[in-house]
């Protein structure tokens, strides 16, 4: 019997080289990207996957060209305005996770409202990090412990393991069970450092905008074979 990850993160990488295989502009990568999203949402949603983390924007990436970016943001707008409807008919909530004061301010008031309006439902719940980087989650959330130390909140024996998670951006989500990143890279970008403590890895060639639901299977039926022990010593 196949065991569904309750927590599926994936590192979506590859737009910009599938758009230059085909001697497109990098945005047309970007816009085919969203396909594959749309595909593993409802994949995801259709399997009983609890949490879906997307990572869509990391802090790194406002380092590429202004002209990019610029269009990032666009389309970023643009998929909130389009796909607040589906994602409610579908009973998905979301959630947006990173340090949204990069963003213009229309895209952040669009975060905000269809945050509000999906924040009842009791499906999937997506979680798209957008200019997030694991470095800055925990450094925010040593900020936040700080300052409720101050005001006398907490003392520093409540910070514990679980007492400092409850400060993260993922506190109320189960732990990260499968990693996935597309396009071949070996490596995590600074993405959900304290979330995959324990998560298995799945690493695939196949470029973001080519990930679909068969892939997507591949990657679950790996992780359906692998021995999770938590770092505990299996029994003979």
């Amino acid at each position: 019997m196949t065991n569904i990850p309750k927590h599926i993160a994936i590192i979506m990488d590859g737009n910009g080289r599938w758009a230059s295989k085909r001697n497109l502009p990098r945005i047309v990568g970007h816009q085919q990207g969203v396909k594959a999203v749309r595909t593993v949402v409802k994949a995801c949603g259709a399997m009983g996957v609890n949490t879906l983390t997307l990572f869509a924007f990391s802090s790194e990436n406002k380092n590429r060209s202004s002209e990019e970016v610029s269009l990032l943001f666009k389309l970023f707008l643009t998929v909130l305005k389009l796909e607040v409807k589906k994602l409610n008919k579908h009973s998905v909530r979301l959630k947006i996770i990173g340090d949204l004061s990069l963003f213009p301010d229309d895209v952040q008031t669009i975060a905000r409202e269809a945050q509000a309006q999906l924040a009842d439902n009791t499906g999937l719940t997506l979680v798209i990090a957008a200019n997030y980087g694991g470095q800055w989650d925990i450094a925010q959330a040593a900020k936040q412990a700080a300052q409720a130390a101050i005001k006398g909140d907490i003392s520093p024996e409540d910070l514990t393991i679980e007492g400092f998670s409850k400060y993260l951006s993922l506190a109320n989500e189960p732990a990260v069970d499968l990693l996935i990143r597309s396009s071949g890279e070996l490596r995590i970008s600074n993405f959900l450092l304290w979330d995959v403590a324990y998560s298995e890895f799945y690493f695939t060639d196949t470029l973001w905008p080519d990930f679909d639901e068969a892939e997507l299977n591949i990657a679950i039926e790996s992780f359906n074979h692998r021995d999770r022990r938590f770092g505990a010593r299996k029994e003979t």
